[in-house]
């Protein structure tokens, strides 16, 4: 294929993007809010209860086709298949584990793959969801980013995790954590229109207070987030809580340091009145010292968070190992002498390479064998 001419000095990922839409005569419809169907040209001069109709079909009831939508006008649903489309993820494969974690391995249009994870525990149903196909940012003891980045998931690729899990298995989530391969606030207009969508009392409707976006530091990102006038929970991928290890672990910390996003975390805090929880995956003899769990202790403090402590999960890396549970334990007891509040996260899904960390293609899994495959 020959790229036109004003695409050669552009980034790969984002020739990508425009060749993917200039190879698309339909669009996919699950990529456009409530808002935008009610601007929608093939909408205009219909009863706006048209576009909300069209909503419910397609999230309500996710139906995978316009003629299932009985009850719009025949002539709507023409024009509406000849413009657009029904996005729906192919599951090409699952993973279970013991544990009452479960692994989805979604196809998407273009070859490509993402991960989603189902988390059962009680009556809590939580999904882990993806937002790019790899990952830009390099942190070294996670496996999501080793074959570097490819694109930005579209609003319908992140939206129909949610309703692929529930219509596979019959549930409904309870819980939701962008998580997943990738980081939601490097594509942060198409994670949060899709949050939108999971959170419309005629979408998906999913609180969101339930719904958690994790970041490993995008300082703009997280500055445009506290005016998103929507209650969702924040997660920073902390690692280590002073500049020179940050900068080695989390290697986004280079172009913004502590001081630079923990100063816009206090902004969010203030703005919003949400806690902040701050991730910390201990390793064993990198970030485990009694030194690194006072400097922890009085970061979280001071920012008037939490820590969630993760135990580093085994990936393609053998570099990075987790500390011992009673280690672990230990190194949770020196961070609250500061009176910093911490969790121990309950990590599951580590058989089935669904845990922290472990997420990537099927193909580039090295590590473990599945507990059940279906």
């Amino acid at each position: 294929m020959i790229f036109p001419r004003a695409l050669w000095h552009k980034p790969l990922s984002r020739i990508y993007d425009r060749m993917y839409v200039m190879e698309s005569v339909k669009k996919d419809i699950r990529s456009l809010s409530l808002e935008d169907l009610l601007r929608l040209q093939v909408l205009q001069g219909k009863p706006k209860y048209h576009a909300r109709q069209l909503f419910r079909w397609l999230y309500k009831r996710d139906v995978s086709s316009f003629t299932e939508m009985t009850d719009l006008p025949h002539r709507l649903i023409e024009s509406l298949d000849e413009k657009f489309y029904i996005g729906r993820l192919e599951c090409e494969k699952t993973l279970s584990a013991d544990d009452g974690a479960e692994k989805f391995l979604f196809r998407l249009k273009d070859t490509h793959s993402i991960e989603t994870v189902l988390l059962r525990e009680k009556d809590r149903l939580t999904l882990c969801l993806s937002s790019q196909v790899g990952c830009k940012f390099g942190c070294p003891f996670c496996v999501s980013g080793a074959k570097g980045f490819v694109r930005n998931l579209t609003v319908s690729e992140i939206t129909d995790q949610v309703l692929a899990v529930q219509r596979l298995r019959s549930v409904k989530a309870t819980n939701l954590v962008m998580m997943g391969i990738g980081e939601p606030l490097d594509n942060y207009d198409r994670v949060t229109a899709a949050l939108r969508i999971i959170n419309h009392q005629e979408g998906i409707r999913l609180g969101a207070r339930k719904m958690t976006i994790s970041t490993c530091g995008i300082v703009p990102g997280i500055r445009r987030l506290k005016d998103l006038g929507l209650q969702v929970e924040l997660s920073v991928s902390l690692h280590a809580a002073r500049d020179d290890l940050r900068d080695r672990l989390v290697p986004i910390n280079r172009k913004y340091p502590l001081a630079k996003l923990l100063g816009v975390c206090r902004d969010y805090h203030k703005a919003t009145g949400r806690i902040i929880t701050f991730e910390y995956a201990v390793m064993e003899n990198i970030n485990d010292s009694p030194d690194d769990a006072r400097r922890l202790g009085e970061l979280v403090y001071r920012q008037r968070g939490k820590a969630n402590l993760i135990p580093c999960n085994a990936n393609l890396s053998t570099a990075y190992h987790g500390a011992g549970d009673g280690k672990l334990r230990d190194f949770a007891s020196r961070v609250r002498t500061t009176g910093a509040k911490v969790t121990i996260r309950n990590t599951k899904g580590r058989k089935i390479l669904a845990a922290c960390g472990q997420l990537a293609y099927s193909r580039h899994q090295g590590i473990g064998k599945p507990a059940v495959e279906k």
